[in-house]
């Protein structure tokens, strides 16, 4: 197997890889309360915590110890953890990306003349893989409708694009229903060239304008923090306005495995 991290393939850096474990559950936080004068423990269930990728890999012969130096000089250069997480596809998940980083630093062994293995941890903050073409939905009128996820094994944390008209008056709202999840949006004096984004995993809301710049917070004007989910299968999504024009709802699903 072969592995691509921050868009460069080992294949493209001459190193050899292979995975001989695969933690395909993520380690788990558990919660408990220990009762005085009970056996065991009362189970407060758990969440995940993160996510370890343990991969192996070889740096075929070279012909000398300065062409071996160099190629340990340009793995280290492309793991470089100062960069913060970078996206990592495993070439057996060609269809879902990581974020991640080392988790330790890089130890180099000699196996042959001229040639070294050594073992990565990337350690994922976020436990989860996340599609690489993901699904987006398009809604364009008021009322019911459905939006079905195929993608992915677990609920995801979506991102809502609202366009529309809502004046700054606290009776014009748009109101976004999901799986009786409701977020009411109003009072934004939202422009018909503005979008009103809602970022479910940041639980944050903010207007952009049709370029994406950034023009001011959006979380004063959304009634009560509901940040809706969409399960895998089919979602119910219900618009309904009051005294605003709605144009269309954007969503980014977000699709994911644990």
């Amino acid at each position: 197997m072969g592995f691509t991290f921050n868009g460069t393939t080992s294949k493209s850096m001459g190193v050899l890889t292979k995975m001989t474990t695969e933690n395909r559950v993520p380690d788990l936080n558990n919660y408990t309360i220990e009762i005085a004068g009970k056996n065991g423990l009362l189970d407060l269930g758990s969440t995940l915590s993160e996510r370890i990728i343990e991969i192996s890999c070889l740096i075929p012969p070279k012909k000398t110890d300065a062409a071996l130096l160099a190629a340990k000089d340009a793995v280290v250069d492309w793991l470089n953890p100062d960069r913060d997480v970078c996206a990592l596809i495993l070439d057996t998940e060609p269809e879902r990306v990581y974020y991640a980083r080392l988790q330790a630093g890089v130890a180099f062994s000699k196996v042959a003349r001229h040639s070294s293995e050594f073992d990565l941890t990337f350690f994922c903050p976020d436990p989860f893989g996340y599609a690489i073409d993901d699904e987006v939905f398009e809604i364009t009128k008021e009322g019911a409708d459905t939006v079905t996820r195929k993608l992915g094994n677990t609920s995801s944390d979506p991102v809502y694009l609202l366009r529309g008209t809502i004046d700054s008056s606290s009776s014009s709202h748009i109101t976004i229903i999901t799986n009786n999840s409701e977020l009411n949006i109003a009072g934004a004096g939202l422009a018909a060239a503005e979008i009103f984004v809602v970022d479910t995993d940041k639980m944050t809301a903010y207007v952009t304008d049709s370029d994406g710049n950034n023009l001011r917070n959006g979380l004063p004007y959304i009634e009560e923090l509901n940040f809706p989910t969409l399960a895998v299968g089919d979602n119910s999504v219900i618009v309904e306005c009051g005294n605003a024009t709605f144009t269309s709802l954007t969503i980014q699903a977000k699709s994911r495995w644990r």
